[in-house]
C-alpha cells in the first residue's frame, strides 16, 4: 500500500478547519441578524410600555416594604415580588392605555415624546392587546399575592383594584387627564395608595403612618407629571383638552414644578432633626435637583421627565 503524503493530510486537516470556521462565522452572522431583527420588532413596545417611567411604581413598593420591616422586622421577598409585579404591570398597562386614547383623541403628533402610533410603529390593536395582556399579568400576580399575603385580602384587594382602576380611568374612560384631574390621580396612585398597598401586603396594619411616608415621593412622582405636560401645553391646547399646566399658565407651572421638586427635601430636613439623622441621605442628590430646576426655568424640557424619574428612584 502506498502512503498518502504527509502534506497531503495537513492541507486536508487546514481545510476542514477553514470549512469549520466559515460555517461558525455563518451561523453567528445569522444569529445576529436574528438579534437584530428581534430587538428592531421589540424596540415599538419598549417605547410604548416607557419603562424609564417604573421607577414612580418600584419606589413606593419599596418604601411601603421597608417601613414594614423597620416597625415590625418582618419581610417576604416572595411578597415583595409579587407586589412589586403588580404594580409594574399595571403602571405599564397605564402607560399603554395613554398611548391608546391620546392618539384616539389626536392629542399625540409628531412633536409628542411618544409617537408609537403617529408613527404607524404599532397599530391600535397591538397597543390594547398589550394593555390587556398588563392587566392580566398584574391580576394573576393579584391571585398569587393574596395567597401568600397574611393580610386580609378585602384590604389589598381595595388598593389593587383602586390602583388599576385609576391607571385605566386616567386617559380611558373619564379622561380624567383631559379634565386637569390626571395630577390627583397620578399623586395618589404612586403615593399613599402603591405605598400602603405593599405596606398591607407585608403584613402591616391598616395605618397612616405609611400616608404620611409617602407624601414626599408621590410629590417628586407628580413633578414627573408635571414636567411632561408643562412641554405639552402647546399640542395639549391645540387637541383641546385642559391640563393642571394649561391652567396655571408658565409661571405658575415654574413655581409648582420648584415646590413638587424642593418640597421632599425639606420634609426630609424635619424628619432628620427630630427622628433619624439617615433622612438627610436624600439631601445628596440635592444638586441634581438645582440642575433639573435649571433646565425647567430654561424650557428645556425633553429630556426632564426621564431625568426626574431617576431622581424619584
Amino acid at each position: 500500500m502506498i502512503a498518502a503524503p504527509q502534506n497531503a493530510v495537513k492541507v486536508s486537516d487546514q481545510d476542514i478547519l477553514i470549512s469549520q470556521n466559515s460555517e461558525n462565522k455563518g451561523k453567528y452572522e445569522i444569529f445576529l441578524i436574528k438579534k437584530d431583527a428581534f430587538l428592531k420588532r421589540l424596540s415599538p413596545y419598549l417605547i410604548a410600555l416607557r419603562p424609564w417611567s417604573f421607577t414612580a411604581s418600584f419606589s413606593p413598593v419599596a418604601l411601603g416594604s421597608c417601613l414594614v420591616y423597620k416597625s415590625y422586622g418582618f419581610f417576604n421577598p416572595w411578597i415583595f415580588v409579587l407586589t412589586s409585579l403588580c404594580a409594574l404591570s399595571v403602571h405599564a398597562a397605564g402607560n399603554l392605555v395613554n398611548t391608546y386614547y391620546d392618539y384616539a383623541k389626536g392629542v399625540d403628533n409628531k412633536k409628542s415624546d411618544d409617537r408609537t402610533l403617529v408613527d404607524h410603529l404599532l397599530s391600535p390593536n397591538d397597543v390594547s392587546t398589550m394593555g390587556a395582556i398588563s392587566y392580566v399579568v398584574g391580576c394573576l400576580g393579584f391571585l398569587c399575592l393574596s395567597y401568600i399575603s397574611p393580610s386580609a385580602m378585602e384590604h389589598i384587594a381595595l388598593l389593587y383594584f383602586g390602583g388599576l382602576s385609576s391607571s385605566f380611568l386616567y386617559t380611558g374612560g373619564l379622561g380624567l387627564k383631559y379634565i386637569a384631574l390626571g395630577d390627583i390621580v397620578i399623586f395618589l396612585t404612586f403615593g399613599p395608595v402603591t405605598v400602603l398597598f405593599a405596606f398591607i401586603s407585608q403584613g402591616g396594619p391598616l395605618s397612616l403612618t405609611p400616608l404620611f411616608y409617602a407624601v414626599p415621593l408621590a410629590l417628586n412622582t407628580e413633578a414627573i407629571l408635571h414636567c411632561n405636560n408643562s412641554r405639552n401645553m402647546a399640542s395639549d391646547l391645540e387637541a383641546g383638552i385642559v391640563t393642571l399646566a394649561i391652567l396655571i399658565g408658565k409661571n405658575g407651572s415654574y413655581a409648582l414644578f420648584v415646590f413638587l421638586l424642593f418640597a421632599p427635601y425639606l420634609a426630609f430636613v424635619v424628619l432628620a432633626t427630630n427622628f433619624t439623622k439617615w433622612f438627610f441621605l436624600p439631601l445628596l442628590t440635592v444638586s441634581t435637583a438645582f440642575s433639573l430646576e435649571r433646565q425647567f426655568r430654561g424650557k428645556d424640557y425633553e429630556t426632564l421627565p426621564r431625568q426626574m424619574a431617576k431622581l424619584n428612584l
